[in-house]
């Protein structure tokens, strides 16, 4: 069924619709009503504007080419429940396109979206190695006001500390080293030496007069060993 025919469809429901408000008696039965009429308006106004989009790319052939410029999508934020993770990303009027034209795929360890002819341009991102699998299936899209949720739906509750094993793997490279044959004394002045150079005055402070004091405590002990 093409958008010509599908608005003619969705026109006859309201007015049917419209048609059996005016002869309901019943609160909820209006109300109910009411609630169907703001449905089909709203499908009725997304497809009016898809045949507006659909008459100009027509009628000016070089809007195709103006919209396959892609720009990525470097910004977003992330968050998690036990079932789901939650990718959000912020894309000024994305609710006032067609729900076609936003693509999400996923596969057990990555997801990719793809916003199509948004503002004159493609928008896309492509995350690849999450830090677990996740189920395809389950996994889906939501439209929001200025915004694509994606959510990635969890094969186990396990929490996850960041969004890709790159992430993880970036992470563990800037903690201390644990090595049993390392030097205590060596690893715990690279975790002082890390602190110390980004703490603030008041920090840095505090670790020096730490410092003295530690030296003087091991200067009169070497003295006593003295005597």
């Amino acid at each position: 069924m093409d958008l010509t025919e599908q608005i003619k469809q969705l026109e006859a429901d309201l007015q049917e619709l419209g048609s059996l408000l005016e002869k309901a008696e019943r609160k909820r039965v209006q109300d109910l009503l009411k609630q169907e009429q703001k449905k089909v308006e709203k499908e009725l106004a997304a497809k009016r504007q898809q045949k507006e989009q659909q008459a100009r790319k027509e009628a000016d052939p070089s809007a195709a080419t103006k919209a396959a410029y892609t720009v990525k999508i470097t910004s977003y934020a992330w968050d998690q429940s036990d079932k789901f993770v939650k990718i959000y990303l912020a894309l000024k009027d994305v609710h006032k396109i067609s729900a076609e034209n936003v693509e999400v795929k996923f596969t057990e360890r990555s997801f990719s979206v793809l916003v199509k002819d948004l503002d004159g341009k493609n928008h896309e991102m492509t995350v690849l190695n999450l830090l677990y699998p996740i189920n395809e299936q389950d996994s889906y899209k939501k439209i929001k006001t200025d915004m694509v949720l994606v959510m990635c739906k969890k094969q186990s509750t396990k929490k996850w500390d960041c969004l890709t094993a790159v992430e993880k793997q970036s992470k563990e490279k800037e903690k201390p080293s644990l090595d049993d044959n390392a030097d205590p004394g060596e690893g715990l002045m690279n975790v002082l030496k890390k602190i110390y150079a980004e703490g603030d005055d008041e920090m840095k402070r505090t670790i020096n007069k730490a410092w003295t004091e530690s030296q003087e405590k091991k200067l009169r002990g070497e003295e006593m060993m003295d005597y």
